[in-house]
Order: C-alpha cells, then sequence, then structure tokens
C-alpha cells in the first residue's frame, strides 16, 4: 500500500520489521485502518491516539500515511478510512485530529477539507531528522 504514497520498495522481512509489527499491533493506541475490495487492501490510514497532559487531560490523535491505490481514488474509500479515525479518536475522548499533508495538489487539499479537516487554526512546522 505504502509503494502508492511514497515508499519505493517493500522493505525486507527482517527480525526489525516483525518487532515493529508486533509493537504496533500490540499498542492500543495505534490503528491501522484499512478498506479492502473484494480481498484486496486498496485504501489505508494510520491514527494514533496520543495522550496530553493539557485541555483536561483529553488526548489527541494523529492521522497519517493517508493513501489509496490509484486505480481506487474517487470512490470513498479513504474518506470512510478518515470517517473511521474520527470515530475512533471520538471514542478515545480525544479534543482533536491533526493530520499534515506535503501534498500542493489542490485536488487533495479539497479532499482533506471535504473531509472535515481545516488548514487555517494552526501552523505546523517540521524539522526533519537525518
Amino acid at each position: 500500500m505504502y509503494t502508492h504514497l511514497h515508499e519505493k520498495t517493500i522493505p525486507q522481512n527482517t527480525d526489525d520489521l516483525e518487532k515493529l509489527i508486533d509493537d504496533i499491533m500490540s499498542d492500543e493506541n495505534y490503528h491501522i485502518i484499512l478498506c479492502e475490495v473484494d480481498g484486496k487492501i486498496v485504501s489505508s490510514v494510520s491514527c494514533i491516539v496520543i495522550k496530553n497532559l493539557t485541555r483536561g487531560l483529553r488526548p489527541y490523535a494523529l492521522v497519517e500515511n493517508v493513501v489509496t491505490d490509484e486505480k481506487y481514488r474517487g470512490r470513498g474509500y479513504a474518506s470512510a478510512c478518515l470517517e473511521y479515525a474520527y470515530n475512533i479518536s471520538e471514542d478515545a475522548g480525544c479534543y482533536k485530529i491533526f493530520l499534515m499533508t506535503g501534498s500542493k495538489n489542490e485536488s487533495t487539499l479539497n479532499f482533506y477539507k471535504r473531509a472535515g479537516y481545516n488548514d487555517t487554526d494552526k501552523t505546523a512546522f517540521i524539522r526533519w531528522i537525518e
């Protein structure tokens, strides 16, 4: 799935990869949301609920790695995944969900706006770690 996002290759099946998958699967706050069509995963969203010391101790959620197979785009699959992430976040008592995109593509930005996200409340800064 992630080769449709920005990865070029599928990672080698190593002990480190297996451990990472086990860690993610056992983390009750890490959710990988999938949309399947005819047994094929066509869309995916990661939603991580993050504990918080402010806002009355209410957590917040981070949505990341929103991706849909190019052949299945425009059919509502990613929208359904984002809505599911919203429901997870609401059920966890989160006060907000945030999502960042590196896309400058107007259709992608409009997709996120239609999904209920805005680009006016916060300013995101990123410092990459090499």
